[in-house]
């Protein structure tokens, strides 16, 4: 068994540690560490789901910060509910 992250788990973490920081956003910096990715990964990420409507890059203290969409808080229940579903069949996603 492995320990590695897919996708779609990357993808979530950074959407629930962006939707658990204030109302003000969540930097880059605070994102890499917390997800545990490069930089230059979660650049390509971040991308990603804000194409998607996930989430939005917002300017504060002339700083980008990033915060999760409407949209983005929809995507992170189906992704919980769907993760419950596969871990009570005993599989690991």
């Amino acid at each position: 068994m492995t320990n590695n992250r897919n996708t779609p788990q990357i993808l979530s973490e950074v959407l629930l540690i962006t939707n658990s920081s204030d109302r003000h956003g969540v930097a880059v910096t605070k994102l890499c560490h917390d997800a545990n990715i490069s930089h230059g990964r979660l650049k390509k990420l971040i991308v990603k789901l804000t194409d998607a409507g996930l989430m939005n890059k917002i300017e504060y203290d002339g700083k980008n910060t990033f915060v999760v969409t409407p949209r983005g808080r929809v995507f992170l229940e189906q992704y919980k509910q769907f993760s419950n579903i596969v871990e009570s069949f005993g599989l690991d996603m």
